[in-house]
């Protein structure tokens, strides 16, 4: 996991350029010192945002469509390797204008954040 998880984020670090700035979820395991210190031993940025803020994590919306797409499927997975096959030829099959669509709205949300002055730390704020 660790040799890939590099890899890509070499990967996308290269294709980025020095603007590069990684995000995650905010989950505990991803929040770990031996993470931390992965991401400091490459030189990578990750950006500090609120926790439980999902409306403002492009990822978020992107995993809603995958687990829709998993859970619809003729035979769902029954086991940590058939779940980890459909995971795979399911984000293979998302389309380009849903990861555009995502990306090109975090522009609105954000400003709709800052226009409002919400916390977006709250869980309820846009439910």
């Amino acid at each position: 996991m660790k040799f890939y998880f590099l890899n890509s984020l070499r990967l996308f670090r290269g294709a980025v350029g020095d603007k590069f700035v990684f995000m995650d979820d905010n989950a505990a395991c991803h929040r770990t010192l031996a993470v931390q210190d992965c991401l400091d031993s490459e030189g990578i940025q990750r950006l500090v945002w609120p926790a439980r803020s999902p409306d403002i994590n492009p990822i978020e919306n992107v995993w809603d469509a995958l687990e829709r797409q998993v859970a619809g499927r003729n035979y769902p997975p029954t086991n940590k390797n058939t779940l980890i096959h459909a995971l795979t030829e399911e984000w293979d099959k998302l389309p380009r204008q849903l990861l555009d669509n995502v990306v090109q709205s975090m522009v609105r949300r954000v400003e709709c954040c800052i226009t409002s002055k919400v916390d977006i730390s709250r869980t309820d704020t846009f439910l």
